[in-house]
């Protein structure tokens, strides 16, 4: 199988983009799997895909497959990515799209200096909507994890976060614990984990253990979910600098039952052909 790509990242967030309109996509999770490996293949954090809408409420849809080959419901960085693709490849002249997904759909606009802006939905608290195992709802949760008790904050944007608060974040034990959480019994389909540190009410700092993946340079989900954890504790303003190893994202929330607005960069790297 002969697949032509762009490889793109948002903030050092890197994928492979393939366009299913205008060539078949079947590969297999182990095929994935495969592509996605930094040294036999041509490497990446998520593969996307957009394929022809599958209504006529939505421009496309748009896929998303973990490194491991698992399909996932959200990307923000990786949607940031989608709306520049569109556009260079001459799919749509308009500057805003709406995508459908795995979760839901993803509202994008190409801002006038390039940037691009997601709303990714309305962030959800209840266990049930994570998923997470827990009798009740609680502001934050305590859990078991490699011998230790973590506290934790939980939601879900399109897929599961944890959110971890801590004071020290560039000694933070990210790929052991991010792996052993993501894993954990109480999030039965796994979960995202960020490390944030509050610097002050306008800004943090972030690291990411994606699930299925480990960790990122960046994570547009994830830099929304610590917002919303912070915003709903009274940690942070409406408006947040979100700073990761690979660079700053714009997150706004006004509060609760009101969608969360992601803005940062998008770019393209090469084009190339992958064969199996």
């Amino acid at each position: 199988m002969k697949v032509h790509f762009t490889k793109m990242h948002g903030l050092g967030n890197d994928f492979v983009v393939i366009n299913a309109i205008e060539q078949s996509f079947g590969l297999t999770s182990a095929q994935i799997q495969k592509m996605a490996n930094r040294r036999l293949g041509v490497g990446f954090d998520q593969l996307l895909v957009l394929e022809p809408p599958g209504n006529s409420k939505v421009d496309f849809h748009f896929r998303i497959f973990n490194a491991d080959g698992s399909e996932v419901g959200q990307c923000g960085n990786g949607a940031r990515c989608m709306a520049r693709f569109i556009r260079e490849q001459g799919l749509s002249p308009a500057r805003e799209f709406c995508l459908s997904t795995l979760a839901d759909k993803l509202y994008l606009k190409i801002e006038k200096d390039d940037k691009v802006s997601v709303h990714m939905g309305i962030p959800r608290f209840e266990p049930a909507d994570i998923p997470f195992i827990a009798d009740q709802s609680h502001a934050f949760y305590t859990v078991m994890v490699g011998g230790q008790s973590v506290r934790l904050g939980v939601v879900n944007i399109g897929n599961p976060h944890a959110i971890i608060p801590t004071e020290q974040i560039d000694s933070s034990t990210v790929a052991t614990l991010g792996a052993l959480l993501s894993q954990h019994q109480r999030f039965p389909e796994g979960v995202n984990v960020g490390f944030m540190q509050v610097i002050d009410p306008q800004n943090i700092r972030l690291r990411v253990y994606e699930r299925g993946t480990g960790e990122t340079l960046a994570c547009g989900s994830s830099a929304c979910a610590a917002v919303a954890v912070g915003r709903r504790h009274g940690m942070l303003q409406e408006r947040v600098a979100v700073n990761q190893p690979g660079g700053s994202l714009a997150i706004h929330w006004q509060g609760p039952d009101t969608p969360i607005l992601m803005t940062g960069p998008a770019m393209t790297v090469y084009t190339g052909t992958w064969e199996d």
